[in-house]
């Protein structure tokens, strides 16, 4: 599933494409994705203006406006499988390529999703009012995200922490690659209770985050089966990949096998000697 990394990596790549373009076509080929796709955006969409491409957590933001100065934004999810990538007039659609934005030069923003687990949708409203985003917790590069935010909130908590540190209630974005890589940098063992750890570990931990995400943002992302970014091409993160995937390993810190668990659903791969 794309991951913040990822969007903000599809994000990066298709914005000087698509902003300040006008839109002259919209072709549909699939309306029964995850959230059908609205009627009518053919037509609604025709003579708009793309404006400055913005994300939060794993939502593309997409705003667009016609001369009158009306403007309005699509909200789009990648789902489990979906890639936005640039093609160009003549470029035959692929199977599982059902959407298509042909702009004023001849560039398409083409939706691809085998799965069908993403969406296009009109946001109601401004974006801080839409239901599916007005709970989120903040960003994680943001300076709202820190040390003291994840120690308040954990208190009393008996969650595991690796579970909590995905709850985007608390902080966006942070899946279950980053998660687990950004708790192998901190040295916290991903079944540890929340509430039981330390002001001073949330501290690496914050940090670690930080790290991982900017890391993988400046790799491009990472592709383990599907994703590719908006200019067609994989994220490299997945070399760097210290537990993610590799249960069953030795630990590139310390040779140790890493180990396999299940929490909250997800499998959670760690180091029992260097995560405590």
């Amino acid at each position: 599933m794309p991951e913040l990394p990822e969007v903000e990596t599809t994000r990066r790549g298709i914005a000087p494409h698509v902003e300040g373009r006008e839109i002259r076509e919209v072709i549909v080929r699939e309306r029964r994705l995850r959230v059908p796709v609205p009627e009518g955006i053919e037509d609604a969409l025709i003579g708009q203006h793309v404006g400055t491409l913005g994300r939060r957590a794993k939502y593309l933001l997409v705003p667009v406006a016609g001369e009158a100065g009306e403007s309005r934004a699509l909200l789009w999810h990648l789902g489990m499988s979906g890639s936005l990538r640039i093609a160009r007039l003549g470029d035959l659609p692929r199977k599982h390529d059902h959407i298509d934005l042909v702009l004023d030069d001849g560039v398409i923003l083409r939706y691809h999703d085998p799965r069908r687990f993403g969406f296009l949708d009109w946001l109601q409203g401004s974006v801080e009012a839409d239901p599916r985003l007005a709970r989120l917790g903040p960003e994680p590069l943001s300076p709202e995200f820190d040390a003291r935010r994840l120690h308040t909130l954990s208190r009393g908590r008996r969650i595991a922490v690796k579970p909590f540190l995905m709850d985007n209630a608390v902080v966006v974005g942070v899946g279950n690659i980053y998660a687990s890589e950004a708790l192998f940098l901190a040295g916290i063992d991903p079944r540890r209770a929340a509430g039981r750890i330390s002001r001073e570990r949330y501290e690496l931990l914050a940090a670690a985050v930080r790290e991982v995400l900017a890391a993988a943002i400046t790799q491009g992302g990472t592709t383990l089966r599907d994703f590719i970014s908006g200019t067609g091409e994989p994220g490299y993160f997945a070399q760097r990949l210290n537990v993610y995937g590799r249960d069953g390993q030795p630990c590139r810190r310390c040779g140790s096998e890493l180990r396999l668990v299940t929490l909250g659903q997800r499998a959670s791969v760690f180091c029992g000697s260097c995560q405590t």
